[in-house]
């Protein structure tokens, strides 16, 4: 069964995988996987950027987002003329030749990714290039041309210790059991500068000890040579107590919520 394995730390935003799938698809019939992608409105493969956290802690994340090859695909049963299938493979394809326009599909699919042709009356969306595969190529083009190789397809056996490690699915609350799976995600994190006031001075080295509230777990992380200090890779909506200690002087942060990334800013250490 193929997967695709996306890692969004190497991710670089280069968009180089949503051109070649234009390059690929765009005034291409490769029926009886695909009629051809306008050249506008569809994106069969699209990069997702969120920048997170505000002015100066601020990160950009990218996510390739495309069909999630559902194991249970909602799309499926939904298609009133059997148009939508998976392949022994995995992939799952919307028959050009039998869709007939209804949109079901569309309505089911809660990734978003299935896309109507008002010229051709017919839904369209990923093939993970099915056409190329059953001619010998071992990859989409999507990961054909990645510069970072962070989009990687082929056998789930191959992937086994990268999806063990740590590798996630889009809402797998769903239960639909996506085909797509992706590290390092960009998790919440909670970030600040300190400072002395009265030396005007950032303060490195600085001892920041981070706590949460509900398991009482601690993490602890070092001021660098900018005052900065983050901690990152933090859950959703938790909260959580900061204590930031240096030569016999302290500071302390209650009840920090993580319902969006949180920037401290410029922190006294009186």
């Amino acid at each position: 069964m193929k997967v695709f394995v996306i890692d969004l730390s190497i991710c670089n935003g280069c968009y180089s995988c949503q051109i070649a799938c234009k390059d690929e698809h765009v005034s291409n019939d490769w029926t009886p996987y695909a009629k051809p992608q306008p050249d506008t409105g569809q994106f069969w493969v699209k990069i997702l950027e969120e920048v997170r956290g505000t002015v100066p802690k601020v990160r950009v994340a990218y996510r390739p987002h495309l069909c999630m090859h559902c194991d249970e695909a909602p799309c499926i049963p939904a298609c009133r003329r059997n148009a939508i299938y998976k392949r022994e493979d995995g992939i799952v394809i919307i028959d050009p030749e039998k869709c007939a326009g209804h949109r079901n599909c569309i309505d089911a699919c809660p990734y978003g990714v299935i896309y109507f042709n008002e010229d051709l009356n017919i839904a369209q969306k990923c093939t993970s290039c099915a056409h190329l595969l059953d001619n010998g190529w071992s990859k989409p083009r999507c990961a054909d041309v990645c510069p970072t190789e962070a989009i990687k397809f082929g056998e789930e056996s191959e992937f086994t210790d990268l999806i063990a490690g740590g590798a996630e699915v889009i809402s797998p609350e769903l239960g639909l059991k996506p085909r797509v799976y992706y590290l390092n995600i960009m998790k919440r994190f909670v970030a600040g500068t300190v400072y002395d006031p009265e030396q005007k001075e950032v303060v490195i080295g600085a001892i920041c000890t981070l706590t949460d509230t509900k398991s009482g777990e601690k993490s602890t992380v070092s001021t660098d040579n900018f005052g900065d200090f983050w901690f990152r890779g933090l859950p959703e909506d938790s909260g959580y107590d900061l204590k930031i200690e240096r030569d016999g002087r302290v500071k302390t942060f209650h009840d920090i919520r993580t319902k969006k990334d949180v920037n401290l800013g410029d922190i006294p250490l009186t």
